[in-house]
């Protein structure tokens, strides 16, 4: 569960980690984004960074990390494993086939 105080607070007063939780909690079930959408919602090309935070996400599932993938579509890392990672994906109606998903049908991208 996300504390509430960690809701109100202002993006701009946010930790680069907290900034790229804030940004995720937007993407919908059903759809995903990537490391690289995440950093160019911040305004940034730290995409690694990204990966980092989704590694270290205190606030999962409420912050759906499992939603983030590669900017070509495959399914990336995950911290509870990749089989973990597709069946998360799954159950929330995003097709995975080879470990990979068709960007055009599940994509979500900010809109700043």
């Amino acid at each position: 569960m996300v504390p509430e105080f960690w809701l109100k607070m202002k993006i701009k007063e946010k930790s680069f980690n907290e900034k790229c939780y804030t940004l995720l909690r937007e993407v919908p079930r059903g759809k995903i984004t990537t490391y690289k959408s995440i950093a160019e919602a911040l305004g940034t090309k730290a995409y690694r960074a990204v990966g980092n935070a989704m590694k270290k996400n205190p606030y999962a599932p409420a912050v759906p990390c499992h939603r983030v993938v590669n900017s070509n579509g495959f399914i990336g890392g995950f911290a509870h494993g990749t089989l973990k990672k597709i069946r998360l994906l799954r159950s929330g109606g995003v097709d995975v086939k080879n470990k990979k998903i068709n960007l055009d049908k599940h994509f979500y991208g900010f809109k700043r």
